[in-house]
């Protein structure tokens, strides 16, 4: 159960907890333990403050209904900082504050904060508890719901501790919602300062102070701040990639395996990706993690990945048991769900979950909804909170400490012309080259405009915690420490070109283990390959697609290399590259120049 007392004799850690308590002034502090009777207790907390509905436990036991504030309900990158020392160390793509200054308006912010509410000192590990690749975090939160979520998404609690020690090394994190209660006033359901948030970074001191926010990734601060930001910083340090990759595991049918990393955007398939359900007789893909990525060079010189994180984090609309059947058994019991819809019968429900919707449910605003409505019933960007163990493809290996060996790299995103269902990498500089360039129709898990075509390199604009230019100089001179016979190959993969009525010409899901066959058999030297201008890619029937509603004039659509698409690409990434500044490598410049010469 939870305890007043530490539940540690880490004396810096101890004096650190101390020192905000000081500043924050909650009525109380409670260390959490991670257990289950902690976990009830604090939901059960949770639902007598309004915050969760209870689901029902015929339809989905052990399961909670939450509905945020209609202003915290997406990560606010605009509101999103990085804090190094020197200005230029941000890079053009973050925002900077001097970390003195931002400090000095946060603790004044901070100052009082938690009054009339519990601190909860939250330890966490990012990765199987000891691993060589893992490292610890604790969260001061003022909110049951972070720690209740923090359980599901990190190994929380007395493991965490007992793996720190007396004087281990953690990445200190502080949160709070930023809505102090006086005497006898009443709390909201959703406590939030919707008009004053900040989620700051210190990447010199590894710190992560949060304001204002408790949706998602803003508040679970193990998650993008941690896990990404934080984490590539200790990376560029220290000679590792911490990225915002999936991890699956491939077994062909002769039962050879391979692991596959990938790069997308948010809400671009990533979930459903490392969840696949192959369409391929006898092929078969496990999920080793759907989310974040930590890879360290192994004895062996090969890269070795884990999952860092616990639990899913996915983006609820959309799914279903056609896009994604191990989402959705996932999700049978145990969850939490933020901003879905609720049925009568106490159970969720979001667009595209089922054919037809239902025909009354209460929204994620909490109103009466029907179909007639005119409104989504749920928000476009509602989540699931689920403990990675319950799906049912984990790969047996995504617990262990020493982690996968990589053999594939994907990068994607949506784009409906130019970029061909798969593209290979001519070799590592190349594929920095192809991630650097990545560009998306942006959706809706990031506040701001839909479906405008923004370049996000390695889909980490939103997460790198450094200056963006010296991360990719970052992948060119791991690309220079390993052995090129065991560096994984880069792909690039576009699952949504479409065709000029608008309709998509791959049909993707299950049908994207047909890419993967290809994948698998350039892994291991085979599989008929043609070069072209942009990159290597499959030669014709080199992805089958018998069975498929697709004709011979869409394959050789999706593989075809539209040349002057690509020409018109070509002052698009030179302004990219001009964007991220002077220190982008001459590496990635003269890429640019010989894919222009290429497609002379």
């Amino acid at each position: 159960m939870t305890s007043t007392e530490p539940l540690t004799n880490h004396k810096r850690l101890r004096q650190w907890v101390d020192e905000w308590a000081a500043v924050t002034q909650p009525d109380d502090v409670v260390w959490c333990d991670g257990s289950a009777a902690e976990y009830d207790t604090l939901c059960a907390s949770l639902v007598d403050s309004g915050t969760f509905k209870r689901l029902s436990d015929a339809k989905r036991p052990n399961s909670y209904w939450a509905r945020s504030d209609p202003a915290d309900v997406a990560r606010v990158e605009d509101r999103t900082f990085i804090c190094s020392e020197d200005e230029a160390d941000a890079g053009s793509t973050n925002n900077w504050r001097d970390p003195a200054e931002m400090k000095k308006v946060l603790t004044d912010l901070f100052r009082g904060c938690m009054s009339g509410r519990t601190m909860y000192v939250v330890p966490f590990s990012m990765g199987p508890l000891g691993s060589p690749i893992a490292h610890v975090g604790v969260e001061l939160t003022d909110s049951a719901y972070v720690a209740v979520s923090m359980r599901i998404m990190t190994r929380m609690g007395k493991g965490a501790l007992e793996v720190l020690g007396d004087d281990g090394e953690f990445v200190p994190c502080v949160h709070s919602v930023g809505a102090p209660l006086q005497p006898g006033e009443a709390d909201a359901a959703w406590p939030c300062n919707a008009d004053n948030k900040y989620i700051v970074h210190f990447p010199e001191t590894r710190e992560i102070w949060s304001y204002g926010s408790g949706y998602g990734g803003n508040a679970l601060l193990g998650k993008k701040c941690f896990a990404l930001r934080i984490a590539s910083v200790m990376a560029r340090d220290a000679g590792w990639l911490a990225e915002h990759m999936l991890i699956l595991k491939l077994t062909s049918p002769a039962g050879a395996v391979r692991y596959v990393t990938g790069a997308f955007p948010s809400a671009c398939g990533k979930t459903n990706l490392a969840m696949l359900v192959p369409t391929l007789p006898g092929w078969k893909v496990e999920t080793v993690g759907d989310d974040i990525c930590w890879m360290k060079f192994g004895t062996d010189g090969r890269l070795w990945a884990i999952n860092p994180e616990y639990g899913f984090f996915g983006v609820a609309p959309g799914t279903n048991n056609k896009t994604n059947l191990n989402a959705m058994l996932t999700l049978s019991g145990n969850c939490i769900f933020t901003n879905t819809a609720l049925t009568d019968d106490g159970d969720v429900w979001w667009e595209g979950m089922t054919d037809e919707p239902p025909t009354h449910l209460t929204d994620w605003k909490g109103e009466s909804w029907t179909p007639d409505s005119g409104s989504p019933a749920a928000h476009p960007n509602a989540r699931f909170t689920a403990p990675a163990a319950q799906d049912p493809a984990i790969a047996p290996e995504w617990e262990d400490g020493a982690g996968v060996p990589i053999s594939a790299i994907l990068f994607g995103g949506r784009r409906s012309t130019v970029v061909p269902l798969i593209t290979e990498a001519f070799d590592w500089q190349h594929g920095v080259f192809m991630g650097s360039i990545m560009a998306s129709e942006t959706t809706a898990a990031a506040a701001g405009a839909v479906g405008r075509l923004r370049r996000d390199p390695f889909a980490m604009l939103p997460f790198c915690g450094y200056n963006m230019a010296d991360y990719l100089g970052h992948w060119l001179k791991m690309g220079r420490q390993g052995d090129p016979e065991k560096l994984p190959r880069i792909f690039y993969v576009n699952w949504f070109r479409k065709d000029e009525e608008g309709k998509f010409l791959w049909p993707g899901y299950g049908e994207n283990s047909r890419v993967l066959e290809w994948v698998f058999e350039r892994c291991d030297g085979g599989g008929d390959a043609i070069d072209s201008p942009i990159g290597i890619l499959p030669g014709t029937g080199a992805i089958p697609a018998q069975g498929l509603e697709v004709s011979d004039g869409d394959m050789e659509e999706l593989l075809r290399v539209d040349i002057e698409g690509w020409r018109q690409e070509l002052p698009s990434i030179q302004e990219h590259f001009d964007t991220l500044g002077e220190r982008v490598p001459a590496e990635l410049l003269d890429e640019l120049a010989e894919l222009e010469k290429r497609l002379d």
